[in-house]
């Protein structure tokens, strides 16, 4: 088992990529807790875990929210007595084109996104250096890397913005945090199986001009492949990584 007692957070873990993570995570031995504003789906992803033999812990909570990280760390050290990985996976994305989008649009996508990976690092390192070091992983996506796709939402949107920012906080993070063995990194997905982009689906399913914009072969790539990414590098096997970017995106990062 790569994640054999080891304690893991995941925030946005409910469902989605998080879903599949939280998972995966459980069967590799680790201790997974969920931080997600979505009680209900979140709870049936606790169930699903501790049914099949896992251990989680399901709490309801505001990534953009500071006392609710302090609160949800504290909780995960009562029920588990360390943490050793931080997933930071919550984040949300919004359309439009530059002038039609708001102040409150691109402060609420900003707060999910970068700023509660940057509170939950903010509150999560200590406890990783308290106990010899760690590994963080954050979701960006391959629009942090790369223009975003002509034809989503006028071709513009905060998303990007937020995601590029989080390539590079995993950079500086990487950096600061190498000395206590706390390693950083992040993985750039492109179009992936989700709620969150079947959002962009219509009546009859995906535009296949949308999916291949997103890649270069005409499909979307499941939940679990994005683990099985994550779960490596917040694994001993990925003692060496850190500061990395992963795109995974059937290479359209390269086109």
């Amino acid at each position: 088992m790569r994640l054999k007692d080891k304690v893991a957070f995941i925030s946005g873990g409910a469902r989605g990529i998080g879903a599949a993570i939280a998972k995966l995570f459980a069967r590799e031995g680790a201790k997974v807790v969920i931080g997600d504003v979505l009680e209900e789906e979140g709870r049936k992803t606790e169930t699903e875990i501790n049914e099949t033999g896992g251990e989680s812990l399901f709490l309801r909570m505001d990534v953009t929210s500071e006392d609710e990280w302090q609160q949800a760390v504290a909780s995960t050290l009562a029920r588990f007595g360390k943490l050793d990985v931080l997933v930071n996976n919550a984040g949300i994305g919004d359309t439009g084109k530059v002038e039609d989008t708001t102040v409150e649009q691109w402060d609420r996508v900003m707060d999910v996104n970068l700023k509660g990976t940057y509170l939950a690092s903010w509150h999560a390192v200590p406890e990783m250096k308290r106990f010899g070091g760690g590994s963080i992983v954050n979701l960006s996506s391959i629009m942090g890397l790369v223009g975003y796709p002509r034809g989503m939402g006028g071709g513009f949107n905060p998303y990007p913005a937020s995601k590029g920012g989080i390539v590079q906080l995993t950079k500086s993070m990487a950096i600061d945090l190498a000395p206590d063995n706390v390693r950083v990194n992040c993985v750039c997905p492109g179009g992936v199986e989700t709620p969150l982009i079947a959002g962009f689906a219509g009546p009859e399913g995906f535009d296949p001009d949308l999916i291949h914009r997103l890649s270069l072969v005409p499909g979307l790539t499941a939940a679990g492949e994005i683990a099985e990414a994550i779960a490596y590098l917040a694994s001993p096997a990925a003692s060496s990584i850190n500061g990395v970017a992963l795109p995974i995106d059937f290479g359209t990062h390269a086109a």
